[in-house]
C-alpha cells in the first residue's frame, strides 16, 4: 500500500542511547517543521483589519459538511481556500420541527435569526414574516446582493429576500424581489419572473421600471464594470443552471463582479450572500464526482472573496453550510488525488456544520452554537444591534 510521507516515518530510537535536553530541543527544531503541510498556504492579508467590518460576505456551500471539505483538500495538490481562515467554529443546524433541517429553514436561521419549520423561507414558526439581514441592511443604507448556482428563487437565496410558507412557491418568491430594494442578484430562474402562470405579470419589465439593468446570458461571462447608478439583475438560465461538470463556471467571476459592483454602488458598505447550491445536489444523487467538482468551483470562488477581503481590510467573510447532505465519507482505498467517496443517505443529515471566518470580528465565530447565532453575530458586527438600542432609548 502506498504510504504518505509523514513525520512519523522515523527510525526506531536506540533505547540505550541517552539524549541531553539541549539535544532534544535541536532534534525537535529539525523535525517539527517537516511535519507541517508541504502545500503553499495563501499569503497574509495586505491591508490592516478594522475592528468592525464595513462589509459582510456570507458564503454558503449548500449541503457541505466536513467530509466534503476533506474530499476537496485531499483531491488537489495546492492548499484549499478553507485552510486560510484563522477562525473556525461549528453550528447546530436543526430546524424548529426536525433535528434534520432543510435548506429553507437552515437559511432562514442565518437570515432572520429564528428557528422555523422546514420548507419555510423568511417566516418564523408561527408563519409570521421576519425581517431578514438583507432587508435590514437595506434599511441602514447598505448595498445588498445575492448569488446562487441554482435558480435565484431557490430555498437558500429566497430565505434572504422572501416570506413564504413553502419554498416551492417560486413565482410568489420572485414577486417578493420586487418588494425590496436589493441592488444586485445573479442566478437562474428567469421564467419565474417573465413566464408566470399565476398572474401573467412580467417582472422583468417591472425590474427595469425600478432602475434595474437586466442581463440574461452567462455563456460569455466576463467580469466588467456596470453603471453603478443602476441596480443589476443577471439571469444565468431560464430555470436551473447546469452543473460544474456540464460546464457551468460562472461563480468565481460572479463573485468578483458583485464585489466590484457593490463597492461602487454605495458608500456605507454592503451585504452579499453567495451560495454554491449544487454541492447539495451531488449529495442527493450520491455522486461523489459531482460533489468534488462543485467543491472545487466553490473553492475558486472563496479564493476570490478572500483576495478582496485581504486587500480591503474592511470585509468580514463568513463561510458555512446550511446542513450536510448525503452522509458523505471518505472510504478505505482513498488516496491523495484519488478519493473514494461513500454515502449513507440521499437526504440531509444532522451533523454539526463548520463555520469559517476571516476579517474584522471574525473571532466571534469560534465555538459551538446555534445556527441562529450567525444572524446575531452579523447584526452585531455591522452595528445594527447598537443602532437599534440607541433608537429605542431615544
Amino acid at each position: 500500500m502506498e504510504q504518505h510521507p509523514s513525520c512519523l516515518a522515523m527510525k526506531k530510537p536506540n533505547p540505550n542511547r541517552r539524549y541531553s535536553f539541549k539535544s532534544i530541543l535541536i532534534i525537535l527544531s529539525l523535525v517539527l517543521p517537516a511535519c507541517k503541510s508541504t502545500k503553499e498556504l495563501p499569503v497574509a492579508q495586505t491591508a490592516p483589519l478594522l475592528e468592525k467590518p464595513k462589509n459582510i460576505v456570507l458564503l454558503i456551500g449548500d449541503g457541505m459538511g466536513l467530509s466534503q471539505i476533506s474530499g476537496l483538500i485531499y483531491s488537489q495538490k495546492d492548499a484549499s481556500s478553507f485552510e486560510a481562515f484563522p477562525v473556525i467554529g461549528f453550528h447546530k443546524s436543526y430546524s424548529y420541527d426536525d433535528l434534520i433541517t432543510d435548506s429553507a429553514a437552515g437559511a432562514t436561521a442565518f437570515s432572520c435569526g429564528v428557528k422555523t419549520f422546514n420548507n419555510a423561507v423568511g417566516l418564523n414558526k408561527d408563519t409570521l414574516p421576519e425581517l431578514t439581514i438583507l432587508e435590514e441592511a437595506e434599511q441602514y443604507g447598505l448595498s445588498t446582493g445575492l448569488i446562487a448556482t441554482s435558480s435565484i428563487v431557490h430555498a437558500t437565496p429566497a430565505a434572504f429576500i422572501a416570506h413564504q410558507p413553502m419554498r416551492t412557491m417560486y413565482e410568489a418568491i420572485a414577486a417578493d424581489f420586487l418588494k425590496t430594494e436589493i441592488d444586485f442578484f445573479l442566478g437562474g430562474g428567469e421564467e419565474y419572473f417573465n413566464n408566470r402562470k399565476t398572474d401573467k405579470r412580467d417582472l422583468i419589465q417591472e425590474l427595469k421600471a425600478k432602475n434595474y439593468n437586466v442581463l440574461h446570458d452567462y455563456s460569455d461571462f466576463v467580469p466588467k464594470k456596470f453603471n453603478p447608478e443602476k441596480n443589476l439583475a443577471f439571469f444565468t438560465e431560464s430555470k436551473h443552471p447546469t452543473s460544474a461538470i456540464a460546464g457551468r463556471n460562472y461563480l468565481a467571476n460572479a463573485a468578483s463582479l458583485a464585489l466590484d459592483f457593490l463597492e461602487n454602488h454605495g458608500e456605507k458598505g454592503f451585504f452579499l450572500m453567495i451560495e454554491a447550491s449544487q454541492i447539495d445536489w451531488g449529495g442527493h444523487s450520491n455522486d461523489e464526482t459531482m460533489v468534488i467538482r462543485e467543491m472545487q468551483d466553490f473553492d475558486r470562488t472563496i479564493k476570490r472573496v478572500l483576495e478582496y477581503a485581504r486587500k480591503k481590510g474592511d470585509t468580514l467573510v463568513i463561510l458555512t453550510a446550511d446542513h450536510e447532505t448525503g452522509g458523505f465519507s471518505l472510504q478505505p482505498g482513498s488516496k491523495f488525488g484519488n478519493i473514494k467517496g461513500g454515502f449513507t443517505t440521499n437526504g440531509h443529515t444532522a451533523s454539526l456544520v463548520p463555520v469559517f471566518a476571516f476579517g474584522p470580528a471574525a473571532k466571534t465565530f469560534s465555538g459551538i452554537y446555534e445556527n441562529t447565532n450567525i444572524h446575531k453575530l452579523m447584526r452585531l458586527a455591522l452595528g445594527f444591534v447598537q443602532a437599534e438600542t440607541e433608537k429605542n432609548q431615544n
